[in-house]
């Protein structure tokens, strides 16, 4: 879950949550991501966590947006660490 009190900024907290889940296999490659709704119900966020979450996770590489979802990256690993942007404020 995320740390509400954490320095981390929530959308980076998701991004390295939802990064662990890719990277475990439990969310496939070129398979779609859960919803935006599910992601907010499933970890207490906001739909603007979720989006900011979802941007970083495409900037490290790790998931590709199609016009209607987002889905994770053929390889399902990325080109950046977490650690890379953990300095980032959203």
């Amino acid at each position: 879950m995320v740390d509400q009190f954490s320095p981390t900024p929530l959308y980076v907290q998701l991004a390295d949550l939802i990064a662990k889940r890719i990277e475990s296999g439990e969310l496939q490659p070129l398979k779609p991501l859960p919803s935006e709704l599910r992601l907010q119900q499933e970890y207490g966020v906001a739909r603007g966590t979720v989006r900011a979450a979802i941007a970083l996770l495409r900037e490290r590489g790790m998931v590709m947006t199609m016009p209607s979802a987002a889905h994770t990256s053929p390889s399902g690993v990325g080109r950046r660490s977490p650690a890379d942007s953990a300095g980032r404020r959203g």
